[in-house]
């Protein structure tokens, strides 16, 4: 996996198929939101690509609070190569980065510096401050700039939400066992 920070000064990347995201801890949820990027790529002979944050969003936004990371960068980076994944974008977030809106994000970069191919996002996800966009917004967007976008199911395991903040409250309620099954690794 080859590991880039920021979009400037890209290598050429083929038919890039990407994901975007803080991915702290890659649980089984990403892990599997992951496994559809690497499938897709292979599918139509293109490279996957995560895009994420450091440091994470919530430890740079207001109201952050008491954030405690699931994996540090290097873990992070770590766990993502181990789910195959081809090229990594760590982007420095910080408040001007914050400000950008959906479509300034995926013009600017997504399109004009990383010339993306497909977008995978989860079912529900959204990013940026503009919470109220349409569900299918990344649809439209990809309509406008000509790229493929695929919705990922939602994961569960147990019929139970897998994310990032189901596990921090099961570590802070003491519950290491089933965080790291959510997890799928040690902690």
């Amino acid at each position: 996996m080859r590991i880039h920070h920021g979009f400037d000064n890209l290598p050429t990347i083929v038919r890039p198929v990407v994901t975007i995201g803080s991915f702290d801890g890659v649980h089984l949820g990403h892990v599997a939101l992951i496994g559809e990027v690497t499938e897709e790529a292979q599918r139509i002979g293109g490279s996957s690509v995560v895009v994420t944050f450091t440091p994470h969003p919530r430890q740079v936004l207001p109201n952050g609070g008491d954030f405690k990371l699931l994996s540090s960068p290097q873990h992070r980076a770590e766990l993502l190569a181990a789910c195959g994944v081809d090229e990594l974008i760590e982007v420095e977030f910080n408040l001007e980065f914050a400000a950008l809106t959906a479509e300034e994000f995926v013009r600017h970069y997504l399109v004009e510096k990383l010339h993306i191919h497909t977008l995978v996002v989860g079912y529900n996800h959204r990013f940026g401050h503009e919470k109220n966009l349409p569900s299918n917004h990344f649809e439209l967007l990809g309509e406008s700039y000509g790229f493929n976008v695929l919705r990922a199911s939602a994961f569960t395991l147990d019929g139970g939400k897998v994310s990032s903040s189901v596990i921090r409250k099961l570590i802070e309620e003491g519950n290491i066992e089933r965080a790291e099954q959510l997890l799928g690794h040690p902690l």
